[in-house]
């Protein structure tokens, strides 16, 4: 079995000083740890309906595609403001120094689809949160999310009530 942690590499310092950056372009390289990374994604969905994946700019998509693909749903982008072509829906959410937001095209989701959030790490939360409540703003269910990695030293899961929360990877610690 592959040791999906083990391919994850730390840069330290990026993209400022005191992060240590998780990169996980040596994992993605790797065919068969980035399969069974995709498939450890989905296992708790596979017998659940899932009409929508949502996938968060710009790795959530790298996932958020495969996941859609092995779930035989459709694939939902959520990017940074001014970066989708059609009307969209924008949820702004705090930094540690300021705010930042995420957009989603308006028709993107109907009223009860059934919506799988996806990104490549849970940190502090605050994406994935707005995302949640762009989503719930277009009459969305949210049944879970997903994450490779999480940094559970930063309580990101404590912004996320009532959702479901699968990961694969967790560094307790920097």
């Amino acid at each position: 079995m592959i040791d999906l942690k083990s391919l994850i590499r730390n840069i330290p310092d990026f993209p400022k000083e005191g992060i240590g950056f998780k990169d996980i372009t040596t994992l993605l390289k790797n065919g068969p740890a980035f399969q069974i990374a995709v498939n450890a994604l989905c296992k708790p969905y596979r017998n659940q309906k899932v009409d929508v994946v949502v996938g968060i700019e710009s790795r959530g998509f790298i996932f958020g595609g495969a996941m859609a693909v092995e779930l035989a749903a459709g694939f939902v982008p959520v990017r940074k403001p001014g970066k989708l072509p059609a009307a969209t829906l924008r949820e702004e959410y705090k930094l540690e120094y300021g705010t930042d937001a995420v957009e989603i095209h308006r028709d993107a989701i109907q009223k009860g689809m059934k919506v799988l959030l996806t990104d490549d790490l849970l940190a502090t939360g605050g994406t994935a949160a707005a995302t949640i409540r762009l989503i719930k703003k277009l009459e969305g269910e949210v049944i879970g999310v997903a994450f490779l990695i999480e940094l559970s030293f930063l309580k990101g899961r404590e912004k996320i009530p009532d959702v479901p929360i699968h990961t694969l990877i967790d560094f307790a610690q920097e």
